[in-house]
């Protein structure tokens, strides 16, 4: 690591790589979005070679990150280390300390209630807001109706979800193809329906669609 450190350092200085040298956060956020799905794909395609290569490619994003905020003087790679270790003592009190979990639902039960202390949550509102933007959409739908069933903002079933799909589909199709922005939330509350169908069997909508993509890829006869 020590290594990797002095390499991106030699990399970021007067004499090192013009392009590294003029990167920004900005610059590099599609870089960052771009490896995390490469991570995913070799996951899927279980290649462990392929794994090992992508997830040193999202270690040099963050590694990347983390030296130009050093160079910022906001914080540096140490820093990043040293808080995520410190989150993960905190957050599993269960193994090092005195907390209780005897199964995973326990724990994911603990890490909220103590990452809502960590992030001074006042309330439901920001707990919800918290679940970036940046995310794709019908993740980040999935997450919110996942946040906001706990404390009862949102109550799942699968009759009336089914209900509201089809009165949006009727809306539609009796709709007049002009008014596109009607349309557009119409098609917008489906979408939110389906994460919430998704929700209710604990399949990710993301994951779905994208099977439900490759299949339509693979029942494409050449021409």
């Amino acid at each position: 690591m020590d290594e990797f450190l002095k390499i991106m350092d030699r990399l970021l200085s007067e004499d090192g790589c013009p392009w590294d040298r003029v990167q920004t956060h900005e610059s590099l956020e599609r870089y960052l979005i771009e490896e995390c799905y490469e991570v995913i794909d070799a996951i899927d395609k279980k290649s462990s070679k392929g794994l090992c290569e992508e997830l040193g490619d999202v270690l040099l994003q963050v590694v990347f990150h983390s030296k130009l905020a050093e160079k910022e003087g906001l914080f540096s790679f140490d820093d990043v280390v040293k808080g995520v270790s410190e989150k993960m003592v905190n957050r599993h009190p269960h193994v090092f300390a005195d907390g209780k979990a005897e199964n995973p639902d326990e724990v994911l039960t603990n890490w909220e209630e103590i990452k809502k202390k960590e992030k001074h949550y006042k309330n439901d509102k920001d707990i919800l807001e918290s679940i970036p933007r940046a995310l794709p959409a019908l993740m980040r739908a999935e997450k919110l109706v996942g946040k906001a069933e706990k404390p009862g903002l949102v109550k799942l079933n699968k009759a009336e979800s089914i209900k509201a799909v089809r009165e949006l589909l009727n809306k539609i199709e009796l709709s007049d193809n002009d008014n596109k922005d009607e349309i557009s939330a119409d098609i917008g509350d489906i979408l939110f329906e389906m994460a919430k169908i998704s929700k209710l069997f604990k399949i990710n909508p993301e994951f779905v669609l994208t099977n439900s993509s490759e299949k339509f890829i693979t029942n494409i006869r050449p021409v």
